[in-house]
């Protein structure tokens, strides 16, 4: 018994690198599309490793052509979904295996992210398909969501939690949707799946159906594979056990995690009813050492230590790749403030590197050129330029103009009056929306101060207006006192 389990696992993982192995290179799903004024845009065809970490993996890219066209191409043996993504827009939809997809982005005003905050108040990609037929899946989805929808306005007093939920209202739900669109009870296909499963969080969270009936009757078998299914399992298992089960209290779950002792842990897990089955205890175990790790209650090292222990003992192959995959999103979370390098044009068109800048403090500055806020914060760093400068000298202020043109940026500079003002370090975004998402601008102005190690020194970085230039970091304890009491 001793060698067999070894040899057992051995040859799952050369039978699964085979499989791994087979796919690489190959392409099952084509995108083919056309950007009507996109000429030398650059598109990015993205999907999630899996919906716990929902980490973004990038599946294929392409440049648009003269003529705005472009192809995609990925692998994919189960439908998934994926996103198109052009510059900080972008549209989601399932794709299936064998397909091929024609797509169309008609004229579109790209500068609408400079008229309003886009990240507040979102604006897809306007992708549209063509010569789609009526069993599309995509086509199927809307239909259904729409039927949903319509339903429930119509019977938006049913269902209103100011007054006792009228439990029969979901049942004709059920039953119209079934009617409609011929649901299979036994869940043979994709689409089937994916109405039951919605509905199955819709319940949840109408509180029209308890969570021990949803768990008994619906989460076995487990489908790694199906995204809506495990969109439904992550909901249904959401705080049960980071918020404490009524057999362990929180604090005692917080004191078993610290100590890193997932088999002690997750046997005590077994004492709740819904956890009793081995592997949708491990699974609903994940889902919490996720939440754990950023909620205050439980220490970090300890879910840390707790996840490591789980993968490296778990019998089931997916919990080891969640768990991996856990551990790497705990990681990126952690580094978050770790150097991250750029090379952008100056007003000169000069390449400039952030590896210049290294052993200094940067101040670093995500502005708009015709951003009033953003006008108002560079005036205040202008009155204080020469001061900060002759007094510590290891400060610098980089600025990065996110404008679409150019040519803003070079007119602010070169031509206008107030230009010679902003006398420090110029630069031009060039386009690279992936860099102001690693960054995090979400909004202008937007600003970033790195330490001399190029580390990120805080979550959310001061603006100027608020006193940071003549009481940051850079400033010793006693000159600190001179300036004021007030610390960063």
């Amino acid at each position: 018994m001793n060698t067999y389990r070894p040899l057992n696992r051995f040859a799952i993982f050369c039978v699964l690198m085979l499989v791994v192995l087979s796919a690489v290179g190959q392409t099952n799903v084509t995108i083919r599309g056309r950007v009507a004024d996109g000429a030398g845009k650059h598109v990015r065809l993205g999907g999630y490793s899996d919906m716990l970490t929902q980490k973004e993996v990038a599946l294929d890219s392409a440049v648009a052509g003269n003529d705005g066209s472009f192809q995609l191409h990925c692998y994919a043996n189960y439908p998934r979904l994926v996103f198109v993504e052009i510059e900080c827009y972008s549209q989601s939809f399932y794709i299936e295996p064998g397909k091929v997809y024609e797509v169309v982005v008609p004229e579109f005003d790209w500068d609408l992210n400079e008229k309003k905050n886009i990240y507040l108040d979102p604006v897809a990609l306007p992708l549209l398909f063509q010569n789609i037929d009526s069993t599309d899946l995509n086509l199927r989805i809307m239909r259904y969501e729409a039927t949903v929808d319509s339903f429930l306005s119509a019977n938006r007093e049913r269902v209103d939690f100011r007054f006792r939920p009228d439990r029969r209202v979901f049942k004709e739900l059920k039953a119209l949707v079934k009617k409609r669109f011929a649901i299979n009870d036994e869940m043979v296909f994709f689409f089937d799946r994916y109405v039951q499963y919605s509905l199955l969080e819709m319940a949840l969270a109408m509180r029209m159906e308890s969570r021990t009936k949803l768990a008994a009757n619906y989460v076995e078998p487990i489908r790694y594979y199906d995204e809506s299914y495990m969109r439904f399992f992550i909901e249904l298992f959401s705080h049960v056990i980071s918020g404490g089960t009524k057999k362990v209290a929180q604090w005692k779950m917080a004191e078993w995690v610290k100590r890193g002792d997932a088999a002690g842990w997750l046997d005590t897990l077994g004492l709740d009813p819904l956890l009793q089955n081995e592997q949708v205890r491990e699974l609903a175990a994940l889902v919490a050492l996720k939440e754990m790790f950023y909620d205050k209650a439980y220490d970090r090292q300890g879910v840390r230590l707790t996840t490591e222990h789980l993968r490296d003992a778990s019998k089931f192959d997916d919990h080891r790749v969640l768990a991996e995959r856990l551990l790497e999103s705990f990681d990126r979370h952690e580094n978050a403030r770790e150097p991250k390098g750029f090379s952008l044009p100056d007003v000169e068109r000069k390449m400039r590197s952030l590896d210049e800048w290294k052993g200094k403090w940067v101040y670093l500055s995500f502005v708009r050129v015709g951003d009033p806020h953003s006008i108002k914060e560079l005036e205040t760093m202008a009155h204080f330029r020469d001061t900060v400068y002759k007094s510590w000298p290891d400060v610098v202020f980089v600025t990065v103009a996110c404008d679409r043109e150019f040519q803003k940026m070079y007119h602010l500079l070169k031509n206008s009056k107030k230009g010679a003002r902003y006398n420090w370090t110029w630069l031009h975004f060039d386009g690279d929306y992936r860099l102001l998402e690693r960054f995090g601008v979400t909004s202008y102005p937007t600003f970033v101060l790195l330490n001399p190690e190029g580390k990120q020194v805080y979550d959310y970085t001061p603006a100027p207006a608020s006193g940071i230039l003549l009481r940051g970091p850079w400033v010793k304890e006693e000159d600190k006192r001179d300036w004021g009491t007030y610390k960063f």
